[in-house]
């Protein structure tokens, strides 16, 4: 758990933040000039999302703040936000810095400008609010990482003593209650990092009352809060199951551990990605088992490995079939779940490889795919165990001593009451036929192969291990899939993405970037020519082409740009590049500020060789 742990914190601090509600479109149009000021300023989403105490800033062309009214929900719909502007405003340009929480329970931000009557430069610095702090970041990722792998640990444990009945159970409560507690543990930390984590500002924030009490009485908090009731209530159960004794209440247990069970795992689909979006009840559903699904398999693999370590061979013969049934089960569960989910998140085949999300979902297939290959090497060992060893003299009753000519009802009398003239000749033990060598006895398959049953070490200490490796595979697959959970789903990218202008100005500003890999390839050193388009506030467009050392076109699989304004701590922006058939472009890049911007371009000529150039380049009123 604590190596799951270590490895999902590696994962979580290279991967990007995103959110999951997407900007649809803005009002007044970003980068518009208008003749007359507006009286509210809109913003509409591709999700429902919240709002924060201080979810605009609104600076004018003298760069100071301008009073605006409180934020709200424009007419009621709750995929939108508005704010009100004062009656008289100033000609020039505005900037609106925004952030909001979406229905999934991220925050998303962002910054646009429009122009009243005339455009202003812009030369001082504005304060557009707090950016992301990367410490509460951190920790909220931790804490959201841990309740995760508790989760799984808790229903697998609790779902394996019950279904596969091992004699003893001993082994398992550690196990149970270290995931009651880190779970405990983790939620109490999301519900204080709640607010900090929102707003975007520092872990000493968390235990300001006012965030507070706004945490509690928004959705993410009130799943939190049902999260910790269902953990109390875990803990009667726990508590109950380890003082029964009789097995004839097994259904009413089973029963109980199931709801207990589906109500934590609502805690979770109710506030992330099922819960915005489209065919919510069906995706709420299937998120809840395949969240209980993955809970059976990944946290019975623990509990078999626990098992493995304490229990004696003769329990095992029935307890590791049981759960090679249920794992099998629950892995189906799980192929057909995933296989909605995938199709939910990603909309197109295409977003598979040319989106975040996608290439992170194939990497979780991929994982996937390892760990189901390792189950089946598993299997092969667990069919051994199934079949006890059949001891070498005890298997065959052996022929008791009998009279020389006795009649068969004599024999056969001998025989059911296990005496006989001692002084009779009679056949040993294990020797059977005069004629046999070996008191070996032979199955209807063959004779039994030396070693087969839960009673051979050598078949025990490989099932461990090949046990062993799942749990690790596991842990990396579970590691992929809550970073997944904080990739904006591409479904939603391509919502908003249909709003974005279309078409392209007379390129102003061409940026020429050398790169070397160091492969000494023609495709491992060259120059790519950057086209930014026309390199002013608001939306532009960005070309990319890639020429070799030879001076000619060449293909590479994927070719990177991201702009950073550090003089302002905005960034970085990801341009988003699509793959043209031998150029890469863009048409909605939103720098929302002018300055000297830092754009850094990413040359990826192989799956293991790349390179980063940064450049600057000037952005105009």
């Amino acid at each position: 758990m604590l190596l799951g742990t270590v490895l999902l914190l590696l994962l979580a601090g290279a991967a990007p933040a995103s959110a999951h509600a997407a900007l649809r479109s803005t009002d007044p149009d970003d980068g518009s000039l208008v003749r007359q000021a507006p009286r509210h300023v809109t913003l509409t989403f591709t999700e429902s999302v919240g709002l924060l105490d201080d979810s605009f800033r609104v600076f004018g062309p003298d760069q100071r703040r301008v009073h605006t009214g409180e934020a709200t929900h424009a007419d009621g719909r709750s995929d939108t936000a508005r704010i009100g502007l004062p009656g008289k405003l100033a000609e020039g340009t505005y900037t609106v810095a925004w952030r909001v929480v979406s229905a999934d329970s991220h925050p998303v931000s962002g910054a646009f400008s429009f122009s009243v009557g005339k455009r202003s430069a812009t030369t001082t610095q504005v304060d557009t609010g707090p950016t992301e702090d990367p410490l509460t970041r951190g920790l909220y990722d931790a804490a959201r990482y841990l309740a995760y792998l508790a989760a799984a640990l808790l229903v697998g444990t609790a779902a394996f003593a019950l279904l596969c009945r091992p004699a003893h159970t001993s082994p398992l409560r550690r196990p149970l209650v270290a995931a009651w507690w880190t779970l405990l543990g983790s939620t109490a930390a999301l519900l204080l990092l709640r607010a900090p984590y929102e707003a975007g500002t520092g872990p000493a924030t968390a235990f300001d009352t006012t965030a507070l009490g706004r945490t509690l009485t928004s959705r993410p908090g009130l799943a939190l809060l049902a999260r910790l009731l269902v953990l109390l209530l875990t803990a009667v159960f726990l508590t109950w199951l380890s003082r029964r004794r009789d097995t004839g209440r097994r259904p009413v247990a089973l029963a109980a551990g199931t709801a207990l069970a589906a109500a934590l795992a609502l805690t979770w689909a109710a506030a992330e990605h099922a819960s915005a979006g489209i065919q919510v009840p069906v995706a709420m559903t299937s998120s809840v088992v395949h969240l209980l699904a993955t809970g059976v398999w990944l946290g019975g693999l623990v509990a078999l490995l626990l098992t493995l370590r304490r229990s004696s061979g003769d329990d095992l013969v029935e307890v590791v079939p049981r759960f090679s049934r249920i794992a099998f089960a629950s892995v189906t569960v799980l192929a057909v779940t995933g296989l909605y989910q995938s199709w939910r998140g990603l909309g197109s085949l295409s977003a598979l490889t040319g989106t975040s999300y996608g290439r992170l979902l194939l990497a979780k297939l991929a994982g996937v795919a390892v760990l189901l290959l390792v189950a089946g090497y598993s299997r092969r060992w667990t069919a051994r165990i199934a079949v006890p060893a059949v001891p070498a003299r005890a298997a065959v009753p052996a022929p008791v001593p009998q009279p020389v000519g006795a009649p068969a009802e004599g024999r056969e009398a001998a025989v059911e009451s296990g005496t006989g003239d001692p002084g009779t000749t009679s056949v040993e033990p294990g020797t059977g036929d005069p004629g046999t060598t070996s008191g070996e006895p032979e199955s209807p398959d063959g004779p039994a192969e030396p070693g087969a049953g839960s009673g051979d070490p050598g078949i025990r200490r490989r099932l461990r291990r090949s046990v062993l490796v799942e749990v690790a595979v596991a842990a990396v697959v579970l590691m992929i899939t809550t970073v997944l959970t904080g990739t904006l789903p591409s479904r939603a990218q391509a919502e908003a993405a249909q709003q974005a202008p279309v078409g392209s100005l007379p390129p102003t500003t061409e940026i020429t970037v050398p790169f070397d890999t160091g492969t000494g390839s023609v495709t491992g050193s060259g120059k790519v020519q950057v086209t930014l388009d026309p390199a002013r506030v608001g939306d532009n467009g960005v070309q990319a082409v890639v020429y070799g050392s030879d001076t000619g076109l060449v293909v590479v699989p994927e070719v990177r740009i991201t702009f950073t304004l550090p003089s302002r701590e905005v960034g970085p922006i990801d341009a988003e590049l699509a793959d043209r058939g031998g150029y890469w472009s863009t048409n909605a890049v939103n720098l929302p500020l002018p300055g000297t911007w830092t754009m850094k371009t990413t040359v990826r000529v192989s799956d293991v060789d790349q390179v980063s150039v940064e450049r600057r380049v000037r952005v105009e009123p």
